[in-house]
């Protein structure tokens, strides 16, 4: 047994006994240090995170999920729920403790008639984007098709539909639910209506989401992909872009960020590691007007790359993938904005011109529109005011640029917090304390310690951005 073992073993108390009773309840994966497979099952998208659960569960239905949360009260662990493992700081893992993994749950079923997509907690956005095409619809997501659906819909999700259909959220119709005492719920506007409102911005605190229920929306081609300049004509850029996107009509969605042209076709070589203002757009009105709505743009300034045409959802939704695999080292910092200043703009610049690595970059995403429309006490995403999701992303595929790409990232955000709304979407956030979760949910936030209270009063789900119960 190696001491990794034996440490383990000695800090969480897990017996053979207990491992062998778990076995007869559980029909998924069980992994623990020393298997054939742990050091891959324990590893999550982003390397900078290194730890060692105890055990790693791998549940292949709402029973194995039941069973496991179960055994995490047995046997006093910090437990860590696990769905597409992007999470940022790494809440898919824990040292010490039981990871719920809910890989194996990617079940999905697309209703063409309702318009509706149920997809188990384990599936990627790939995942939905390949079952709904064939059928016209698309569900608004993220910006990478390996990411969990679990994790982007229970912090808010924002993506290339979001102008026009609203957040991921926005779309949820309902959940099935395993709480911390190993119950099973549903929750929706009839269900469990405090519950319902509170996955819907409030992360994981409140159960393991087994099942999302969502709404499935017509799209099929769009116009998209991005469009580069040179880092000398990216701040008129990004003014031009910001008075356009505040004004544009919803089916217009482009987001603005700064970064180095990847050294690979098909981008032309001379532009190859060079820093670069781009927009990644996606139009999702009549193909036949795209050509019209974007010459404005192209004339305003003729882009040094061009790729923006017509293009499909899943490949739209998966252009970045091949850029950021598994295993690369990230550190993100993040706020939102309802206006960028000229003060604000050149330090977006500065902050471009002085990337650390050519994988960092800044994006800047267009939360208006529709998304912009709903309450902002209808869902515990609460920041429906601002206009604009900003994330500063440091990374590279090797740990010893860390602490220089972080300190780029941390200074980046500290000169651009004060012209910012005040608070960051939580998923594009480190593991910073109570403070930034806080801030993250404003006046949602006492609302949101009584729904935890009631349903997990002892704070079983911490390992997350995490909300502390409060009657």
């Amino acid at each position: 047994m190696s001491t990794m073992q034996t440490d383990l073993k000695k800090s969480t108390g897990l017996k053979m006994e207990a491992i062998a009773a778990l076995r007869t309840k559980i029909r998924g994966d069980i992994i623990q240090p020393g298997d054939q497979h742990y050091e891959i099952a324990r590893k999550v998208y982003n390397a900078m995170i290194d730890k060692h659960p105890a055990l790693i569960i791998r549940c292949v239905d709402v029973a194995d999920v039941s069973s496991a949360v179960e055994f995490g009260h047995e046997q006093g662990l910090d437990v860590a729920v696990r769905g597409g493992a992007h999470n940022g700081p790494g809440f898919g893992t824990v040292e010490g403790g039981l990871v719920i993994d809910l890989s194996r749950m990617r079940g999905i079923r697309v209703d063409p008639d309702a318009k509706t997509v149920r997809v188990e907690g384990g599936a990627l956005w790939g995942d939905v984007d390949h079952a709904t095409y064939p059928f016209g619809l698309a569900v608004p997501a993220g910006f990478l098709s390996t990411t969990g659906v679990g994790g982007l819909t229970l912090g808010g999700g924002s993506g290339y539909l979001s102008r026009r259909y609203g957040l991921t959220i926005d779309n949820l119709l309902s959940v099935d639910v395993v709480l911390a005492d190993g119950c099973f719920v549903t929750a929706n506007k009839e269900q469990n209506e405090d519950l319902f409102w509170a996955v819907r911005g409030g992360g994981g605190n409140f159960g393991i989401v087994t099942s999302f229920l969502f709404r499935a929306n017509p799209v099929t081609s769009v116009y998209g992909g991005p469009m580069f300049w040179p880092m000398d004509q990216a701040s008129d850029m990004m003014h031009y872009w910001q008075d356009l996107i505040i004004k544009a009509p919803e089916e217009l969605y482009g987001f603005f960020g700064i970064g180095a042209v990847p050294p690979a076709p098909p981008f032309p070589e001379k532009y190859h590691r060079q820093n670069m203002g781009y927009v990644m757009w996606c139009y999702t009105g009549p193909l036949e007007k795209a050509e019209q709505v974007f010459k404005p743009i192209r004339d305003h300034r003729q882009p040094a790359i061009d790729f923006a045409g017509p293009i499909t959802m899943p490949v739209i939704n998966s252009m970045f993938d091949g850029l950021y695999p598994a295993g690369y080292q990230w550190y993100w910092q993040a706020d939102f904005f309802r206006h960028y200043d000229d003060h604000a703009i050149d330090l977006l610049i500065k902050a471009g011109n002085d990337m650390p690595t050519i994988f960092s970059n800044i994006h800047i995403y267009p939360i208006n529109g529709a998304a912009g429309r709903v309450g902002a006490r209808d869902t515990a995403w609460g920041y429906r005011d601002a206009n604009f999701s900003q994330v500063i992303v440091a990374v590279d595929p090797d740990p010893a640029n860390n602490a220089h790409m972080t300190k780029w990232a941390k200074d980046t955000w500290s000169d651009l917090h004060p012209y910012s709304a005040g608070g960051a979407y939580l998923n594009f956030k480190m593991d910073e304390g109570e403070g930034i979760v806080k801030a993250g949910y404003g006046e949602n936030y006492a609302r949101l310690a009584q729904i935890k209270a009631k349903y997990d009063p002892n704070n079983f789900f911490h390992v997350n951005q995490n909300i502390r119960p409060k009657i």
